[in-house]
């Protein structure tokens, strides 16, 4: 079942927020880059997408446009998550959430920028605003990366 990726964005941010504190919140550019692990490694454990929105192959690497919109006015600073939301994921899913974001997580924006530029999905798409990477291609390379 896919969900709304506002949703998943918010909860990034959540994670974010509590595993880190205030002082450094996630920036949306390193949101972009953490949505496209997490959509990834999703599609190449469970075979379906964790949102249905498509990642696009811009210039600084994977972007989901409505969600890049939503925070633009944010600019480099950190975004601050709804913490009253509602929204959960459980089970494997959550387990597999977790464990994307322990890994991707602890990097930079720019030091994600620099591994996605370096991945199959993102070179092999051609870029700018409008170039999806396919869900596809995404199942394909993140299955070659579970170990």
């Amino acid at each position: 079942m896919a969900y709304p990726v506002t949703e998943i964005a918010n909860l990034l941010l959540r994670f974010s927020y509590t595993a880190e504190g205030a002082e450094d919140m996630m920036s949306n550019m390193k949101l972009q880059k953490m949505l496209y692990y997490e959509q990834g490694f999703h599609l190449a454990c469970f075979g379906t997408p964790l949102f249905e929105e498509d990642i696009e192959a811009w210039m600084y690497g994977p972007v989901v446009p409505c969600v890049y919109d939503k925070y633009e006015q944010f600019g480099r600073n950190g975004i601050v998550p709804d913490m009253d939301s509602e929204f959960r994921l459980a089970g494997d899913e959550l387990e597999l959430f977790a464990q994307v974001y322990e890994v991707y997580g602890k990097y930079s924006a720019y030091g994600l920028m620099n591994l996605t530029h370096g991945e199959l999905p993102w070179k092999s798409t051609p870029t700018g605003k409008g170039n999806i990477i396919t869900k596809d291609k995404l199942k394909e390379y993140f299955k070659t990366q579970l170990s």
